[in-house]
C-alpha cells in the first residue's frame, strides 16, 4: 500500500514549499534503528513527490503556497479593523455612562462593575471552543455570525428595561464578539510572513483604542445634544433614556459589517492547517507542557486587559473628584486618544518587525515589557494628583504604555505557537488576559470603593487597583524574559 507522503514527512496538505524541506530535512536528521534505510527511502520518495508538485493535485482546493498578494491582505486588515472598532465601541461605551444607567436602575458602582464583567466572563470562556472550530471552519463566515450576534445584543442594551436585562445583554455581547481576535490571529497568520507580522497586527490592534475615541466622541456628542431635547422616542419603542439611545446608535452598524463578512474570501491556510489527526488535545497539550512560559507571558497581558478595562470608572471619577461633566470628558478624553494612540501602535509595529528582521527574536516582548514598566506608576500616580488636568495629562503616558504592550502582544505569540494550534492558543490567552485581567479589574474597584470608602473614594481605589494587578507581573520581568527565549530556541531548533 503506498503511503501518504503528507503523514511520511508529517506535514499538513498545506504545507508550503519551505515547510516540506524543513521537514525533510529533519526526518533524515534523525533517522535511526534497523529500518532506516528504508525509511529514508520512503523519505526521499515523499520528499520528491512534494516538492515537485502536479498542476492538478488536490491540495484542500489550494492552488498555491504562497502567502496572499499585499493588495488582499490589506483589505482583510481593513474589514477585521472596522469590526474590531465596532466590537470595542459596543463594549467600552457602558463606562462612560455609568452615572446615568445608575440613576435609572438604582445600581451600585460594584453592580456596575459586575455588568463590565457579565461581558469579560462570557467572552473569555466562549473564545475556548471558538478558538477550536476557528482552526476547522471559515473564519470569515465565523466572524460575520459574531458581528451579527453582537450587534443584536448592543441594541437589546439599550432596550433593557432593568438591571438584570442589562446583564444578560451583555452577557450576550461576549458571546459574539468571542470569535473575532481568534479568527481575525489565525487569518492574519495566514496573510503575512513572520517578519512582516508586527505591523499589520498592531494595525488591528490598534482599533481598542479607535473603537474607545469613537465612543468618547459619539457619546460626548449625543449626551450633550440629548440635554436639549430631553428623552428619544423611537419608533415602535416609544420614550428611551439617553443612554439608551445610544447604545441603539452604536448597535446599528454592525449589521452592515457582518454582511461584509458574507462576501468576503477566506484566505488560504498556509500556516494554521490542523494537522491529520490533530486535536483539542494538541493545542492543550502545547499549553501543558510550558506552563510556567504561558503563564509568565500572559500575566504583563492581564495586567494591561486589567488597566485598560479599569479606565471604565474613569468618567466618573473625573466628575465626582475634579467635577468635570461627563459629556466634556468623553470628548476630551477622544479627542486625546485619536492624537496618542494610532501613533504609539504603528511605531511599535513598524519597531517590532524591526527588531525581527534584524535578529532581536523577542523584540515584541522587549517592548511589551517597556510598555508595563510605564503604565503602571504612571496608573496609579494618576487618580492622586490635585486636578483633573494633570491627572489627565499623566493618563495620556498611561495610554502609551497600554499601547505598547497591546500592539506587540499578539506577535509575540503567534513566533511561538505552531500555526496548526493557533486559533485555539490564542483563544486561550485572550481567555486568561479577559477573564483574569479584564473580568475581575472593574468590579474590584467598585468593590474597593463602596467597602473602604463608603462610595466616596473612586480616586483612591483606582490608585489602588493597578499596584494590586502590576506588581507580580513586574517582579516576574526577568523569569518572563529567560523563558520566552528558551521556547524561541525550541522553535529554532524545530526549523
Amino acid at each position: 500500500m503506498t503511503k501518504d507522503p503528507y503523514m511520511l514527512l508529517g506535514v499538513s496538505r498545506s504545507a508550503s514549499q519551505v515547510e516540506i524541506k524543513k521537514a525533510y530535512r529533519q526526518l533524515v536528521k534523525n533517522r535511526n534503528g534497523t529500518n532506516s534505510e528504508v525509511l529514508l527511502k520512503e523519505i526521499n520518495a515523499a520528499y520528491e513527490t512534494l516538492s515537485n508538485p502536479e498542476p492538478n493535485r488536490d491540495h484542500n482546493s489550494q492552488q498555491s503556497f504562497e502567502y496572499p498578494a499585499p493588495r488582499y491582505a490589506w483589505t482583510l486588515i481593513a474589514f477585521l479593523t472596522i469590526a474590531y472598532v465596532s466590537s470595542f465601541i459596543d463594549r467600552y461605551i457602558l463606562g462612560l455612562l455609568i452615572d446615568p444607567i445608575k440613576a435609572d436602575t438604582g445600581a451600585t458602582d460594584f453592580q456596575m462593575g459586575l455588568l463590565s464583567s457579565a461581558f469579560t466572563w462570557v467572552y473569555a470562556l466562549a473564545a475556548l471552543p471558538l478558538g477550536f472550530i476557528v482552526d476547522r471552519r471559515s473564519r470569515t463566515k465565523l466572524v460575520a455570525v459574531g458581528v451579527f450576534l453582537w450587534s443584536v445584543a448592543t441594541v437589546w442594551t439599550g432596550l433593557a428595561k432593568s438591571f438584570v436585562q442589562l446583564f444578560l445583554a451583555r452577557m450576550s455581547v461576549g458571546i459574539g464578539e468571542a470569535v473575532l481576535s481568534p479568527a481575525a490571529f489565525s487569518m492574519i497568520g495566514d496573510s503575512f510572513p513572520k517578519e512582516r507580522r508586527g505591523l499589520p497586527i498592531a494595525v488591528y490592534s490598534m482599533a481598542l483604542v479607535i473603537g474607545a475615541a469613537i465612543a468618547n466622541l459619539l457619546s460626548g456628542g449625543i449626551i450633550k445634544w440629548a440635554e436639549t431635547v430631553g428623552e428619544v422616542t423611537l419608533p415602535f419603542f416609544g420614550k428611551i433614556a439617553t443612554w439608551q439611545f445610544i447604545f441603539v446608535v452604536v448597535g446599528l452598524p454592525g449589521f452592515l459589517i457582518a454582511a461584509a463578512f458574507l462576501v468576503l474570501r477566506e484566505p488560504p491556510r498556509i500556516e494554521s492547517s490542523p494537522r491529520e489527526g490533530s486535536s483539542l488535545f494538541d493545542a492543550l497539550d502545547w499549553v501543558g507542557t510550558r506552563p510556567a512560559t504561558f503563564l509568565t507571558f500572559v500575566s504583563i497581558f492581564m495586567c494591561m486587559v486589567a488597566v485598560a478595562y479599569g479606565q471604565f470608572f474613569n468618567a466618573p471619577m473625573f466628575s465626582r473628584t475634579w467635577g468635570w461633566e461627563t459629556s466634556d470628558y468623553a470628548i476630551i478624553n477622544g479627542l486625546s486618544i485619536l492624537a496618542i494612540s494610532p501613533v504609539t501602535y504603528l511605531i511599535a509595529g513598524r519597531v517590532s518587525d524591526r527588531l525581527v528582521s534584524r535578529g532581536v527574536r523577542d523584540g515584541p516582548l522587549r517592548l511589551a515589557v517597556l510598555g508595563l514598566l510605564v503604565m503602571i506608576p504612571s496608573a496609579a500616580l494618576a487618580p492622586l494628583l490635585p486636578t483633573g488636568w494633570m491627572a489627565f495629562g499623566l493618563l495620556c503616558v498611561t495610554t502609551v504604555g497600554i499601547g505598547l504592550v497591546s500592539a506587540t502582544g499578539v506577535n509575540a505569540l503567534l513566533a511561538v505557537v505552531p500555526g496548526d494550534i493557533r486559533g485555539f492558543v490564542v483563544a486561550l490567552y485572550y481567555f486568561f488576559i479577559s477573564f483574569i485581567g479584564g473580568a475581575l479589574s472593574p468590579p474590584f474597584i467598585g468593590w474597593v470603593n463602596d467597602t473602604f470608602f463608603a462610595g466616596d473614594g473612586l480616586r483612591y481605589a483606582m490608585a489602588i487597583f493597578p499596584v494590586v494587578f502590576g506588581t507580580i507581573p513586574i517582579l516576574l520581568i526577568p523569569v518572563t524574559l529567560k523563558l520566552y527565549r528558551k521556547e524561541l530556541d525550541r522553535v529554532a531548533e524545530r526549523a
